[in-house]
């Protein structure tokens, strides 16, 4: 006797394209019009219209002056949270504690914030030459080692949206979506991300990113530090070691 294989649950249809819609839309951040959503999602205009409505009754999704509908943050709050529920202070503890131990300097746990990041514990370096911002500081996505390293793990996902908003800060900021697309391409091939002063003049940091089992990126490790603090092969031993110590936590996570 041969046993049955367990029924797939069947999906709801139409929260299956009400889902499909909001998800379209957390990525555009211009927003999207009834008619462009229904053809790439394949919808009729008239269901697109009515899912639509109850996503902004709901509160997911506004409609803009322009005519157009977008995602609002009550989205993001839900990842959010269900990002603080990880306890990843808690899980990257004593690797942070190890990167501070081994290398002196600023350690930082970083989590994504739109098109930022946003700082949720560190280590201070207790050289007097140091990197310094605060827990529940931001820095852009695409100018630090922490935001640069989740970029280049959700590149797919957020290339249209960081496309146009490479802001400036200093003379050494990528601002081209082809020099990005280069960058992201090395980080990818070293495993951890670099910056050397895009963000902050003479202020470099390097970063690698903590994933879920999917491959998606919900945080990030980093060392920040002077740039002459940085010892003689110091990119290569500190990015080997942050990487290192970001798989750690990664693992810890798939294990939960």
């Amino acid at each position: 006797m041969t046993d049955t294989p367990p029924k797939t649950p069947k999906v709801d249809s139409t929260l299956s394209k009400g889902l499909s819609i909001l998800e379209n839309l957390a990525h555009a951040p211009s927003g999207k019009g009834v008619t462009e959503l229904s053809v790439e999602l394949g919808l009729t205009k008239s269901n697109t219209f009515r899912l639509l409505q109850s996503l902004t009754t709901l509160g997911y999704v506004k409609h803009l002056e322009s005519k157009a509908y977008a995602a609002t943050l009550k989205t993001w709050q839900i990842g959010r949270a269900s990002v603080d529920n990880l306890n990843l202070r808690e899980l990257a503890a004593p690797e942070m504690s190890f990167l501070s131990k081994e290398t002196g300097e600023t350690i930082y746990l970083a989590v994504p914030e739109h098109l930022g990041i946003v700082y949720i514990d560190k280590i201070e370096s207790q050289k007097p030459i140091r990197s310094w911002s605060p827990i529940g500081g931001e820095a852009p996505i695409h100018c630090v080692g922490t935001g640069k390293a989740i970029l280049a793990a959700n590149y797919g996902s957020m290339r249209e949206r960081i496309k146009g908003q490479l802001t400036r800060h200093t003379e050494k900021t990528i601002s081209s979506i082809a020099a990005l697309d280069d960058d992201i391409n090395a980080t990818l091939a070293r495993g951890y991300a670099v910056d050397q002063g895009e963000f902050r003049e003479r202020i470099w940091s390097l970063g690698a990113a903590i994933t879920l089992p999917s491959g998606e990126s919900i945080a990030s490790l980093g060392i920040s530090l002077p740039d002459v603090s940085m010892p003689e092969n110091g990119l290569d031993r500190y990015g080997s070691l942050v990487a290192n110590c970001a798989e750690s936590v990664s693992a810890k996570l798939a294990r939960r």
